[in-house]
């Protein structure tokens, strides 16, 4: 299989710091116009010059391009920055997180195969692999996150796939890298991560040897709630397939938002320092307010998986999850009472999001279904952005009568 030529690399930045490799890795810094920001290049079609520039596409040779469903040049600086700060080999990117993960998951599942997926794994994905891929004879085992003993015995002779999330939504599971890749270690199964919550500043779920990571670029990485994206990274030998199946599928990211994730990306190091530091301070209030029954945050002593976290994370990220009085009614009210925070179901931009749910994200639930998910009624998903800590908390405190 052929090996994609660029023209521009991550060379010269691989020993730098995380920050150094945000700002620099992957940009266009040679481009006929001498712009310090890598271009836009806001193009379908590419043409060439001569016959002899079809040839050179042909043969792989680089800064060759030909029609922006199989790349683009924006596109391909961001992958690159990407690449960089996983620390892999390649990463594909998408124009959304779930458009990710169904062509990943496409592009290494046959029919007759097998996938293991944990239970709180997010609702989408959840939904994907229950209702969609039995219609191409894809079967699918849904676990209990972190029953290691329950994801053992669902191996089966055609399981291909074990697809999890760590931290996970809403309550922040995390996973025991080291004992799950223990676990399928000579399987010849594949080990996909969604590291969303995690973000690859906070844990490098490669390094202990999980074979993809996935992010939805929308959050974290973007960081300014602007855009839709998703990747995939690794190794190109697993990357380079999904690529392909990409570029016959057409789930692929437009210049001016592959502009917009490189642009966010370069403050990634310095937001993620303040989304770790602010929530921590915010998760302490929280956990000991009058007011609220539960607090679920990684960096508490008080989350049931805390040891595995300050194992391998090196911050718990700004999500926290929390318990309010058990009466939808009340929640409701909490968050119609806050002034500052916004009320929204999505996080990891510089802007605070608030969501209840129960009845934002599990509407179209029963309230025994939602339950068994796990989703209580006076539960709430606090996605903390960058503003000060003393402000995230005033509010909170007025709004919870």
């Amino acid at each position: 299989m052929k090996e994609e030529k660029r023209g521009f690399s991550s060379k010269g930045f691989s020993d730098k710091g995380f920050s150094t490799r945000a700002v620099h890795s992957g940009e266009i810094r040679n481009n006929q116009f001498g712009s310090i920001t890598t271009p836009i290049v806001q193009c379908s079609t590419f043409i060439f010059k001569n016959t002899e520039e079809i040839e050179k596409l042909a043969e792989g040779v680089a800064g060759r391009y030909e029609y922006s469903r199989y790349g683009h040049p924006t596109q391909f600086a961001a992958e690159e920055k990407l690449a960089a700060l996983e620390e892999t080999e390649d990463a594909v990117l998408f124009s959304s997180g779930m458009s990710a993960i169904t062509t990943t998951l496409f592009s290494l599942l046959n029919s007759g195969d097998h996938i293991i997926i944990t239970d709180d794994a997010y609702k989408r994905t959840l939904d994907f692999c229950k209702k969609y891929l039995f219609r191409f004879n894809i079967d699918c085992t849904i676990v209990k996150m972190c029953d290691y003993e329950a994801i053992e015995n669902a191996i089966r002779p055609n399981t291909k796939v074990f697809f999890s999330e760590s931290p996970t939504n809403p309550y922040l599971n995390i996973m025991d890298l080291d004992r799950l890749v223990g676990i399928f270690k000579g399987k010849d199964i594949l080990i996909i991560s969604d590291s969303t919550f995690a973000t690859p500043f906070n844990q490098k779920p490669l390094e202990f040897g999980i074979d993809l990571v996935i992010h939805s670029a929308t959050k974290y990485l973007g960081g300014h709630n602007d855009l839709l994206s998703g990747v995939v990274l690794g190794k190109k030998e697993l990357t380079q397939p999904i690529r392909d199946y990409l570029k016959v599928t057409g789930g692929v990211i437009d210049p001016h938002c592959s502009y917009l994730l490189l642009r966010g990306l370069k403050t990634f190091e310095l937001r993620m320092l303040r989304h770790n530091e602010t929530a921590m301070t915010v998760a302490k209030h929280l956990e000991n307010h009058p007011k609220i029954k539960r607090v679920y945050y990684p960096g508490l002593p008080s989350h049931p998986h805390y040891d595995v976290a300050q194992r391998q994370m090196k911050g718990f990220g700004g999500v926290i999850t929390f318990e309010v009085e058990e009466n939808i009614s009340y929640a409701l009210e909490f968050l119609s009472r806050l002034k500052m925070l916004s009320i929204g179901p999505s996080l990891g931009g510089v802007e605070s999001l608030i969501t209840h749910p129960a009845t934002i994200s599990y509407y179209d639930y029963t309230r025994e279904a939602r339950l068994e998910q796990g989703i209580k009624d006076g539960l709430v998903r606090l996605a903390v952005g960058i503003e000060n800590a003393e402000d995230i908390i005033a509010d909170i405190d007025q709004a919870l009568l």
